[in-house]
């Protein structure tokens, strides 16, 4: 599994949407200290642009189609 330090400013794709997102950083949730990622949605998101998600959800693998992925494929640097 990917480590906070492994997360890396950047664009990403997710896996199952083919959404990019902008990743800006790392941060901790001021209660639990979980780490998150905090991140852009880069097309239309009609939920919201800007959100977080605990690291661990980050860096899980996924089902896609029947192939084993990472929830988020890093793409290139903003």
């Amino acid at each position: 599994m990917k480590t906070k330090q492994e997360i890396r400013p950047g664009i990403y794709k997710h896996s199952k949407t083919g959404a990019e997102v902008r990743v800006y950083f790392t941060v901790k949730h001021s209660e639990t200290l979980e780490e998150m990622v905090a991140y852009e949605h880069l097309n239309d998101y009609p939920m919201g642009k800007y959100w977080a998600r605990p690291v661990f959800m980050w860096n899980e693998i996924v089902d896609v189609k029947g192939k084993k992925k990472v929830r988020f494929e890093w793409i290139r640097e903003n």
